[in-house]
């Protein structure tokens, strides 16, 4: 980490971890550090574990019960200082020096770039899977375009504006948070981009697909609508990703637990509802994701 002139940007970058990836864990907050021409003031976000063996300077921050992802990242928040917020998980790291300067350098040079989301990369060069690519119609991972979805991994966002969100969505503990922060991006009348120029490494794992993973899915994704959209179109919402699940999904105890998610999201009412604007749901359709898909 340089020291750097008055004027360079102030990162707080917030590293999620559950202490499982010693590691990767090293790689990551070692190509924050390695960052030029910035500041950065990190911490280490132990989601039921005790950080330790941090280097010299950053922050380490226990949570002695795992609080879920979203919760996770929001703790982290107030423990560190910085204009822009970057998010980043314990098995990615940044392989360019430069990574976080060009990010300050756009969110500078466009006052509407709400949220940045690099292109993630495999290190053994193996293909991006469909869900790296926070677009409909995924095409080249190497094209930049507005950002309907995200992959939360690695994401720099103005401090402002997530203050202005409501931080991650600390209730759904697991899966489509990222959703719910660009939703509301867009709504706040920013723009979140995939910036496919920028790179960020991360290995291709396979999501475990358990009876936890699918419950919470179709329950997140009731309240994904339930929180965010307009009262006439969470039905078209839901009703879109109950037709897909039965046609992608054929194990029988996956499709119970699915909708048992999805039960649950229908009882329980989430926290935070701010129903979108008419314009923002056009906003989305023009950028190639109408809200219902």
């Amino acid at each position: 980490m340089t020291i750097n002139p008055l004027n360079t940007a102030h990162f707080a970058v917030v590293i999620l971890t559950m202490g499982r990836r010693p590691e990767d864990l090293r790689r990551a907050i070692e190509s924050v550090l390695a960052q030029q021409d910035v500041n950065v003031d990190v911490v280490v976000v132990g989601n039921g574990w005790q950080p330790v063996d941090l280097p010299d300077g950053v922050k380490a921050l226990h949570l002695e019960v795992n609080l879920g992802i979203p919760a996770g990242r929001n703790a982290g928040v107030p423990m560190v200082a910085g204009e822009l917020l970057f998010f980043l998980d314990d098995d990615a790291s940044l392989p360019d020096e430069a990574f976080l300067r060009t990010v300050a350098d756009r969110f500078a040079n466009n006052p509407k770039l709400g949220l940045i989301q690099p292109r993630v990369v495999d290190p053994t060069g193996l293909p991006a899977p469909r869900r790296w690519v926070p677009r409909l119609r995924v095409g080249d991972p190497g094209e930049p375009s507005e950002a309907t979805a995200l992959w939360e991994g690695a994401v720099a966002i103005r401090r402002s504006l997530f203050v202005a969100i409501g931080g991650w969505p600390a209730e759904f503990f697991y899966a489509h948070e990222g959703i719910d922060v660009v939703w509301r991006v867009w709504d706040e009348g920013f723009v979140p981009w995939y910036a496919a120029d920028l790179i960020v490494n991360h290995p291709v794992i396979d999501p475990a697909r358990h009876d936890v993973y699918y419950r919470m899915n179709a329950r997140n994704r009731v309240w994904l609508a339930r929180r965010n959209l307009p009262v006439v179109l969470e039905p078209f919402y839901v009703g879109t990703w109950v037709g897909l699940t039965l046609a992608r999904v054929h194990d029988r105890a996956a499709l119970k637990a699915w909708f048992q998610g999805l039960g649950e999201g229908m009882r329980i009412k989430p926290e935070g509802r701010r129903a979108m604007k008419w314009s923002t749901v056009w906003a989305m359709t023009k950028a190639g994701r109408p809200p219902v898909i």
